[in-house]
């Protein structure tokens, strides 16, 4: 189940608000101009399906974002707990950073924390299956994949160049909470 947590960027130990619920999730992101859907597949998607397989059964979802946004370029991502370069491609973007395009990215499978530095505030985004994320261009912003990842995931891209991460140099990223994988609502 998502989850979506709050803090003061002075106080990583205490959130100010969590919740479960996707449309509240939703709503408090477009606050700060961030995407929160959730998506359904029109067939069933499987271990082993092809990129194109997976890509087919969010057809429409794709193709919408797609005529909204302009993005140029759809693939998929599939990173298993066996990886051999699991702990380099987490430590990849561990420490705050912004990218200069859209960081659009929707887990069919597995999960991720996105977290969120915006106007003082820490947003933690933890992404579930059927989570669409659209984090917008120059937002600061980390993202873990826990130490042992597992997920797929479709991602959009506008400009090939785009998404190099830009780092801040800041330590904020090691105050707060690691992702260990996926938790459960109370």
């Amino acid at each position: 189940m998502s989850r979506l947590r709050i803090f003061d960027e002075n106080n990583p130990a205490t959130p100010e608000f969590a919740s479960y619920d996707p449309d509240f999730i939703a709503e408090e992101l477009f606050k700060i101009g961030v995407t929160f859907e959730r998506w359904q597949a029109n067939r069933p998607v499987a271990p082993g399906d092809t990129p194109e397989q997976v890509m087919d059964a969010y057809r429409a979802d794709i193709d919408r974002l797609i005529a909204e946004r302009g993005f140029k370029t759809v693939d998929v991502v599939s990173i298993a707990p066996d990886n051999p370069q699991r702990e380099a491609m987490r430590a990849k973007f561990l420490d705050e950073h912004f990218h200069k395009e859209d960081e659009v990215r929707f887990f069919v499978a597995g999960s991720g924390l996105f977290t969120l530095h915006v106007d003082g505030k820490v947003y933690e985004i933890e992404c579930m299956q059927d989570d669409l994320i659209g984090v917008p261009d120059s937002t600061l912003h980390w993202f873990d994949m826990g130490p042992e990842p597992s997920f797929v995931a479709i991602r959009f891209f506008t400009e090939p160049d785009g998404w190099v991460g830009h780092f801040t140099g800041s330590d904020i990223a090691q105050k707060f909470p690691r992702y260990h994988g996926p938790t459960r609502a109370a």
